[in-house]
């Protein structure tokens, strides 16, 4: 079991009275992944509504902040003991079988046109065996045929764009691979978190995404970026793309920085410091979705 200890603190400039955030800064609370203790500060006295999905379990806190400064500062202790698989045991789950809550993330949505992707991802990937083999094919692919280049997309940066540019964020990698895995009938959804392990040339610790895909009923994780090792992600939130999983969404005039974000591994409940690494097995921070 890996223990991981974080903090991450924002900072804005309220130019406008009444500006309206939601934050998906908290640690997400799972069968697999459990917050062991955590606070939350914030610099104006102001009324916090925390709301969790009950479906991604994504935690939502929402305020509304006066004129000047707000800072905005999140720390706890998470504990992750990955569900593990073996790859070549894990099948796709027919359509037909897919419970309710999996099926919005066959379908196309803003960042992730698998409607314009479909004849390429048959192309590439239709006579793979239809199990994780064929999924790893598409993470493969992805980070084979895109460069990691930090600053070197935006806001509207599709999956379509990044396919077409051959360089993007993490962000764009997971897009371009959640895209392609929807166009051959595989669900997959966009994760957010921060990540433990990551080499530090690319710069200080920030914010990340990768992607889970819906194989033998369960959401296993996938780094298509491959900047980072798996085992050191901690969710924070999940969704069909960056549109529903931004740590920050503002309404309102704001002036926002970098986050400054720090994380450790401790030693855990049992005294050992086990640290992440890369392991040949299908990792899984969550509980079986079946039907």
């Amino acid at each position: 079991m890996i223990r991981l200890k974080f903090s991450i603190e924002l900072n804005y400039a309220i130019t406008e009275p009444g500006a309206d955030f939601i934050f998906s800064i908290h640690a997400a609370q799972t069968l697999h992944q459990t917050v062991v203790t955590e606070a939350l500060e914030v610099s104006q006295a102001l009324r916090r509504s925390l709301y969790t999905d009950p479906v991604t379990h994504t935690r939502f806190l929402r305020l509304k902040a006066n004129l000047g400064s707000l800072m905005v500062r999140y720390t706890a202790t998470v504990d992750i003991n990955h569900h593990t698989a073996q790859p070549d045991q894990l099948g796709e789950v027919a359509v037909a079988d897919l419970p309710g809550p999996v099926l919005p993330y066959l379908y196309p949505s803003r960042y992730c046109q698998s409607d314009r992707l479909g004849r390429l991802a048959i192309k590439e990937f239709g006579h793979l065996w239809q199990g994780y083999g064929r999924v790893q094919a598409i993470r493969d692919w992805v980070q084979n045929r895109v460069t990691f280049l930090p600053n070197s997309s935006t806001g509207n940066t599709t999956a379509v764009d990044t396919l077409v540019e051959e360089v993007g964020v993490c962000r764009d990698f997971a897009h371009l691979m959640i895209a392609l895995c929807r166009a051959v009938n595989i669900p997959a959804r966009f994760a957010t978190g921060i990540d433990y392990g990551a080499s530090p040339v690319l710069g200080p610790t920030d914010f990340h995404a990768y992607v889970e895909v819906y194989l033998d009923n369960r959401w296993y994780i996938f780094d298509p970026s491959g900047v980072a090792i798996p085992m050191g992600f901690l969710r924070f939130g999940t969704g069909r793309d960056a549109a529903d999983a931004a740590f920050a969404t503002i309404f309102g005039g704001v002036v926002g920085s970098a986050p400054v974000i720090a994380v450790e591994a401790i030693t855990n409940a049992q005294g050992v410091l086990a640290m992440p690494q890369c392991v040949p097995f299908a990792l899984s921070t969550d509980g079986q979705v079946v039907a």
